[in-house]
């Protein structure tokens, strides 16, 4: 498929871009290659292939979530670098 200067001035507006001649005439090629190559791709016979969501198998990172106590005040005032006995101090950053 060949993609023209005209078809890249067109996409080009549609996303507010706005390229040279020389730009264009490249991104025209560019495109026409892509597009040549997923013609390719399209030959390619995938009746037995199962349909996948991503090409390795993935596990999942998280951790199982279990619902804990909540901490105490103290606990969770325990390290920090200022506070009072129920919140955490901070520098006054309104004024």
């Amino acid at each position: 498929m060949s993609v023209t200067n005209k078809d890249v001035q067109y996409v080009a507006n549609l996303a507010r871009l706005r390229f040279n001649e020389e730009e264009t005439e490249r991104l025209a090629k560019d495109m026409s290659k892509i597009l040549d190559y997923m013609e390719t791709l399209n030959e390619v016979d995938t009746d037995d292939v199962a349909p996948l969501e991503h090409v390795i198998e993935l596990k999942s990172r998280f951790r199982e979530d279990h619902a804990q106590a909540p901490l105490s005040h103290e606990e969770a005032l325990k390290n920090a670098p200022d506070a009072d006995t129920d919140y955490f101090r901070v520098p006054r950053v309104i004024e």
